[in-house]
């Protein structure tokens, strides 16, 4: 469900818009108490051209669905026929209880003038269940014949339609609807659709269209209207009826609430899929008006923008006229205009940001033309409104993370480092690694990450976040975690993908040499996905349920897993089964492991692969077949256990690099204080603790004594599993303490550093 480290030359993908966790550690501040003053020793980026590389990375499954137009939204199968009726419960709603009730029979077994007296009789409701037909019942109410007697008898119907409901043409238009619907998913079942039907469905149309109360600005004339507009495009007529669009649009104000607004917003429809239809843009380069219509459809009504409303939804299909070659010349202008007129955040956000794209993807290298050469730069301070730094070493970009959050997130990424090194043994930064910092970008939701974060960074965003870590051997390269909060656990806080993503940072730095590029030579997924899932579920606690579903299905040897790739695997083997992999391979084979990594930190991929492949190779399959089964019980096992030696300094407070005291102990508001000597050079000192009783929380304070009210950063969770990881310490005596926020005894506390 995330994507790797992407580099910046190939995470440049481009969206389709419109055409195109992890708990957060809390922190508790103990009171301030003074230091005694023990006898101690004295202290001495540029956007890239390049095409893209298409990586896909699930969302959530639980993202939520917005109705507002996405910048990651795609169509779906061209001219597909719109299902359920708009202005009515959909038939997807619809159970299988319901369609029973609304009897089924009662369509398929009548023709001619029963048929349209059934039709006429039956609720919109139960004809709007008609849209779930397949089989034999789908061939006898939809067959072409029934259609045409259906659409004739709109037509004859339309002639004194009276701008409400009363002589059922709701009905016959919402039968017509479903049998479209159902024809161009099932043809096989209902037949063919001709010319027999063509003709009439043209007649019923013209008629209603033609109708005086069709023109009729009411509720209950909208509800039917709503309908028709949306049948025009079911019956792929988008090129006839541009006239009763205009006419629409034209006649649109903010007045036009309910049903009436929800015709409105249907020409969207019309308009958008009419753009896969060749007679349908010839009409519109005869007809110049249709796109000056659309223009002034949207200046006119600009005052009701709100991301969620017809002018916007309807608004957005302007930028088709820039991807059509016989219709740039009429859109240029107007796309221009639009994206400068309005601004590029709040309700008007949703309108501009989609032309946006259209202008720069179907109109490529133009920006100087549109005035939006300098849009991504001005975007950053517009949208990310909060810019907080943890450390030199991390920051943390926001459009609305409080105080709190963004203290609750340093902390959850600051005290994963210490686990990650843990768990991979790593000794320092791989060679020409300069990504020293990390930039965590953070949206409110998926929609806004949708919405900008493809122009701002030139990603794509029909995914669950975006890891770039660019070119790490160059200068100024700036490595950035894109992600969004998980605004579907709220009131929770939660960055979805924070842990996952952040193991991606500190794997490309710590054990793959080299940029995405280098990492990618040999199959490598397997690990770098793996060891991701691995120590984001491992390190929050957090039990993984579907790889442990997985691991009862044995699906996968593990020397198959060894070849999986983003083109070959599936999410499911890259997640589930790359997690499983990388835990087998940490808690049963840990040298084989220290080996690969090796490998991997010298960019030696064709030894890596060897190693792999041939000196492992299926030695390891029945055993991981046995762990599998285990593993499906619940039974997973745990990393073997690897202490540090005893510190030997004399003074108890004393520590040393890579050593341990156990035992250590101090009474409820004092004081635990301890120093270390660092030479010069160590770029990361490590500083943990674990065990015991009480509640003991870590602070450190580089050359000076640290306290609860003195410090330079702190680790404050309940009990006494705290980690603090310091990038480049200063040389000579650095200190730390455990403040006793509850009296604490036998806790080990851990220094290391490289």
């Amino acid at each position: 469900m995330r994507p790797f480290r992407i580099a910046k030359a190939h995470a440049r993908r481009v969206p389709a818009l419109g055409v195109a966790f992890f708990l957060a550690l809390g922190l508790f501040a103990p009171q301030a108490h003074a230091a005694e003053s023990p006898s101690t020793p004295a202290a001495p980026k540029a956007r890239t051209a390049a095409p893209p590389h298409a990586v896909p990375v699930p969302k959530s499954p639980d993202t939520p669905e917005d109705p507002r137009p996405l910048a990651s939204q795609t169509q779906g199968r061209p001219t597909a026929p719109t299902a359920g009726g708009t202005v009515n419960t959909p038939a997807t709603a619809r159970t299988a209880r319901q369609l029973a009730a609304c009897d089924t029979a009662a369509f398929t077994g009548k023709s001619g003038a029963a048929l349209v007296q059934q039709v006429g009789s039956a609720g919109l409701d139960c004809v709007n269940t008609l849209f779930t037909l397949t089989g034999d019942n789908a061939k006898a109410a939809f067959n072409e014949a029934q259609m045409v007697t259906v659409a004739d008898a709109l037509r004859d119907t339309a002639a004194a339609y009276p701008g409400d409901n009363s002589t059922s043409a709701g009905q016959l238009v919402l039968f017509l609807r479903a049998g479209y619907y159902v024809q161009w998913y099932h043809p096989d079942a209902t037949g063919p659709y001709g010319a027999a039907l063509r003709t009439s469905i043209r007649g019923a149309l013209d008629a209603f269209f033609a109708a005086p109360h069709s023109k009729d600005v009411s509720e209950a004339n909208g509800a039917t209207l709503a309908e028709a507009v949306t049948l025009i495009d079911s019956a792929r007529e988008n090129a006839r009826y541009t006239g009763v669009v205009k006419r629409l649009l034209d006649g649109y104000t903010g007045g036009w609430t309910g049903s009436m607004a929800a015709a409105v917003g249907n020409t969207a429809t019309v308009i958008e899929r009419g753009f896969e239809l060749p007679e349908f843009t010839a009409a519109l380069q005869a007809d110049p008006t249709f796109a000056t219509s659309l223009a002034s459809f949207v200046t006119r009504n600009a005052a009701g923008l709100t991301g969620s409303d017809p002018v916007t939804t309807v608004g957005i299909q302007i930028g088709n006229l820039v991807a059509v070659d016989g219709l740039r010349a009429q859109g240029r202008p107007i796309v221009k205009d639009l994206v400068n007129r309005y601004p590029l955040v709040g309700n008007t956000g949703p309108l501009t940001m989609n032309l946006l794209w259209f202008a720069e993807k179907k109109d490529p290298g133009n920006c100087s033309y549109y005035g939006t050469c300098d849009v991504p730069a001005k975007l950053v301070p517009l949208v990310l409104k909060s810019d907080h730094t943890c450390n030199p070493n991390l920051r943390i970009r926001s459009q609305s993370m409080t105080a709190q959050q963004n203290a609750d997130t340093c902390t959850s990424l600051v005290n994963q480092d210490a686990f990650f090194h843990r768990v991979v043994k790593d000794n320092g930064p791989v060679a020409d690694d300069r990504n020293t910092s990390l930039e965590v970008v953070v949206f409110d939701d998926y929609y806004n990450y949708s919405l900008y974060a493809w122009e701002m960074y030139n990603i794509a965003v029909d995914n669950g976040g975006m890891y770039e870590e660019g070119k790490p051997a160059e200068p100024g390269n700036q490595a950035r975690f894109i992600a969004h909060q998980a605004d579907w656990l709220r009131p929770s806080f939660q960055i979805w993908n924070l842990n996952h993503e952040y193991t991606h940072y500190l794997d490309g730095r710590y054990d793959m040499y080299g940029d995405f590029d280098a990492g990618m030579t040999t199959p490598t997924i397997w690990w770098v996905e793996g060891l991701a899932e691995y120590v984001s579920y491992s390190y929050r606690g957090a039990h993984y349920d579907d790889a442990v579903t997985q691991a009862g299905k044995g699906s996968y040897p593990l020397s198959t897993l060894f070849d999986s790739t983003y083109d070959n695997a599936d999410s499911t083997r890259v997640y589930n089964w790359g997690y499983l992999a990388v835990r087998y391979m940490l808690q049963s084979h840990p040298q084989d492991v220290d080996a690969l990594l090796a490998k991997y930190r010298v960019g030696d991929w064709n030894g890596a692969r060897t190693l792999l492949k041939t000196t492992i190779g299926t030695r390891y399959d029945a055993d991981f077949a046995t762990w599998l089964k285990a593993c499906a019980a619940d039974n997973c096992g745990s990393l073997p256990t690897t202490r540090a030696p005893l510190c030997a300094a004399a003074d108890t407070r004393q520590y040393d690099k890579n050593c341990r005291r156990d035992g250590v102990a101090a009474t409820t508001g004092n004081y635990g204080y301890s120093f270390l000597y660092l030479p010069a050079g160590v770029k990361q000192l490590t500083i943990t603790t674990a065990g015991g009783t009480g509640n003991a929380d870590l602070y450190y304070n580089g050359p000076s004594w640290a306290t609860s009210s003195s410090y330079r950063a702190k680790s404050t969770g309940s009990g006494n599993g705290e980690s603090l990881t310091i990038a480049d310490p200063p040389a000579g005596w650095v200190y730390f303490s455990l403040y006793a926020q509850q009296g604490f005894d036998g806790v080990t506390v851990t220094t290391t550093y490289n």
